[in-house]
């Protein structure tokens, strides 16, 4: 460990204890006994020396502050009123021998008992998120003054058995321990690009894993003490209740994590095994760096897209299945047309992008705000463009086609395989059929598939592909860049069907998926294989990305 690289870390030009012999606070066969102690129990010098009583704490505090050229506090030199933070609890304080003395928005002094605790001075520059600048103080005088300004701890007597293990897990939540596991599971798996994290108890253990580019990823588990704390400090940090073990919870935790805000949403499921939590990470940087363009929108798909998305009004439908890009797709047509001569309006469930000049309403079920009621409630308020989260009933969809027969341009999002089925399916939802025919302009299906390594892939082999095609290929082994894997990122493929003359009299016909996706292919549309073929001759994925993403279409 380099200490300079840690928040107010302190130099150390000389030997503690050669310092205290060299004062006279300290003869050296009372240094070898401490220094062997020190051997046999681990940890620092100074704290084996005062438990032996070798030296007094005002000697030690005044060699320590020589040695490591950092101010000390007496008792009488504590302020007389001191700072609290609101994200350091007492009872932290307590635990790890320090208090908050000074300071302000750049920094904060603190007074530490033990200044070479990097882990703890880590921490406390974490939840102060500022820098710390440590001085020197005896455990006692720190106590002192810890009691004095927030009170004695509390010693309650618990209700009953089920009080005192929340109590008690309330606590733990709170322990550097447990604050430092959950500050370095969401921090790194923000630095390794994951999309989820998910902490899952099993009959003879607990699994931790990332999802990065789709695919899950194991983790080092807290150790077993730690594991019901490590749960109960994200719940409490998501707002959810502790207690409530039986009913699944859906919060959020709204943080800054290595300098850039995160939001992430948090959801609990009881399990046989105790509580399962799934945890969606939403970049707000990673989520401005969007547009169409970055999608991996071909050319000529991008430039029709554009142009769907510019149209005053209409029905446009981004389709394919859960985790497939469609919210992120629909936002990055909203950017393209964000400006201040559009309103734009959208409901959401929940709101994951949060985008700048854009009224977002958040899904609320629980008092009665459906997409189809706040829908409703939308179009009265006189918008240029609509974004609806999902159609996922009759009367959203009607009142989505409605809203576009009547000028406005809305976007919506389908689960369907794709692009030809989202037509099917909005007429099995009940909407009529020349309603639909006269309101859609078009459906975009979509996959994400993973990116190849750029600093590991070769090309590889010719192989067939479709329509007799042949197509050079490309791999990738795994390097450094990509931890191994040989896919660093994802990309999407699309599947284009605007909907023209000859659609709209297959629609008005009540005609089949089929007969819709012969039309479009005829028109020119290319589906997602092909366009995912495309990307493989480009050596931006592999072949078996694209077979296992269109498997279904």
């Amino acid at each position: 460990m380099q200490h300079s690289s840690q928040p107010g870390a302190p130099s150390r030009p000389t030997d503690l204890g050669d310092l205290l012999v060299e004062k006279g606070f300290l003869s050296g066969k009372d240094l070898e006994s401490a220094r062997k102690l020190q051997r046999d129990r681990g940890g620092r010098l100074a704290p084996a020396l005062v438990d032996l009583g070798f030296v007094k704490p005002d000697n030690l505090l005044q060699t320590q502050a020589e040695q490591l050229g950092l101010p000390m506090l007496r008792s009488a030199e504590f302020p007389s009123e001191l700072p609290s933070v609101e994200a350091i609890p007492p009872s932290y304080m307590r635990h790890f021998r320090f208090v908050p003395v000074g300071g302000d928005d750049s920094c904060l002094r603190v007074a530490m008992a033990d200044p070479l605790d990097l882990e703890t001075l880590a921490s406390i520059q974490g939840l102060a998120d500022r820098p710390v600048r440590p001085v020197l103080a005896t455990e006692h005088d720190i106590l002192a003054a810890i009691e004095m300004r927030f009170g004695a701890p509390e010693h309650r007597q618990p209700v009953d058995a089920a009080t005192a293990d929340i109590e008690h897990l309330r606590d733990m939540a709170s322990e550097a321990p447990v604050i430092r596991y959950v500050n370095s599971l969401i921090s790194q798996a923000l630095s390794e690009r994951a999309s989820d994290i998910h902490l899952e108890p099993l009959e003879e253990g607990f699994r931790v894993r990332y999802r990065i580019d789709g695919i899950l990823d194991g983790r080092a588990a807290p150790a077993r003490p730690l594991r019901a704390a490590v749960v109960s400090r994200l719940k409490l940090m998501a707002g959810l209740d502790i207690a409530e073990r039986r009913l699944p919870q859906d919060g959020r935790i709204r943080t800054k994590v290595l300098g850039r805000d995160l939001d992430m949403r948090v959801a609990t499921m009881p399990t046989l095994h105790g509580e399962s939590l799934a945890l969606r990470l939403l970049d707000d940087a990673t989520a401005a760096a969007f547009d169409l363009q970055s999608l991996g929108l071909g050319e000529n798909l991008l430039g029709r897209m554009e142009r769907l998305a510019m149209l005053p009004h209409g029905l446009l439908l981004v389709t394919g299945p859960t985790g497939s890009g469609k919210t992120t797709t629909l936002h990055a047509a909203l950017k393209r047309v964000n400006s201040t001569e559009r309103k734009i309006v959208t409901i959401e469930d929940p709101v994951e992008y949060h985008v700048e000049g854009v009224n977002q309403i958040h899904l609320n079920p629980a008092v009665g705000l459906t997409f189809a009621t706040g829908l409703r409630h939308i179009v009265r308020q006189d918008p240029d463009v609509i974004m609806v989260g999902e159609i996922r009933d009759r009367e959203t969809a009607e009142i989505a086609v409605r809203a576009a027969l009547t000028g406005h341009s809305v976007y919506s999002t389908l689960h369907t395989n794709d692009a030809a089925s989202a037509i099917t399916r909005m007429v099995d939802m009940g909407v009529e059929d020349f309603l639909l025919a006269s309101s859609l302009v078009a459906v975009l299906a979509q996959r994400l598939v993973r990116l190849l390594c750029t600093q590991c892939r070769t090309p590889g082999d010719s192989v067939p592909g479709p329509a007799g095609r042949v197509v050079r290929t490309w791999t990738a082994t795994g390097c450094e860049a990509c931890r191994g894997r040989g896919y660093h990122g994802r990309i999407g493929i699309f599947e284009l069907l605007e909907v023209d003359d000859s659609i709209r009299g297959i629609i008005a016909r009540k005609g089949s998926a089929r007969s819709v996706a012969e039309a479009a292919r005829s028109d020119g549309m290319r589906s997602l294989q092909e366009d995912g073929w495309d990307k493989i001759e480009q050596g931006l994925t592999g072949v078996e990305e694209v077979l296992a993403a269109t498997q279904d279409s």
